[in-house]
């Protein structure tokens, strides 16, 4: 029997950056709780990185918000990043100069971030409280060694 978990989702779409670098920040924030993937996007050095900051936040909000409507108990602590996808956008064409009054042709590429976050579950095999087997057997007797005088050579008086 397989337990439900709710994910709860935000995107940014139509963003001006490559899927290549944005991907690059989302696979430093995948799998980890919400509040390391907060400190990563906060401190990561690209241009894309607060965006996604933006969006982690915009997804904690509705995760909060979905929770309270259909009257869930939401552990905003036990939240982790689930998903985090950078999706090909459309591409703006453009010309460069070139020379000799030729032109280049390139392409800029837009991305959809989506992310999606999740509650933990709680770990089954958690041992909360150890016991002590009961043995039927009788306790072994401990195995005493008999202490041996060695004897020097020495001289004779």
């Amino acid at each position: 029997m397989a337990v439900e978990t709710n994910e709860y989702r935000a995107e940014a779409k139509f963003q001006r950056v490559s899927p290549q670098k944005a991907r690059l920040v989302l696979d430093l924030i995948k799998g980890r709780n919400i509040q390391e993937a907060l400190e990563t996007a906060a401190f990561t050095k690209k241009r894309i990185a607060p965006v996604i900051h933006k969006l982690l936040v915009s997804a904690v909000d509705n995760a909060k918000y979905v929770s309270g409507e259909r009257g869930l108990d939401l552990d905003v602590d036990n939240l982790y990043v689930k998903q985090a996808i950078a999706n090909d956008g459309p591409r703006m064409k453009r010309i460069r100069p070139a020379p000799m009054g030729r032109a280049y042709r390139y392409q800029r590429r837009l991305t959809h971030i989506v992310l999606s976050v999740a509650e933990r579950e709680a770990k089954a095999g958690l041992v909360t409280k150890v016991e002590e087997p009961k043995s039927t057997k009788k306790a072994a007797k401990p195995r005493t060694v008999r202490a041996t005088t060695v004897k020097k050579a020495g001289k004779k008086a």
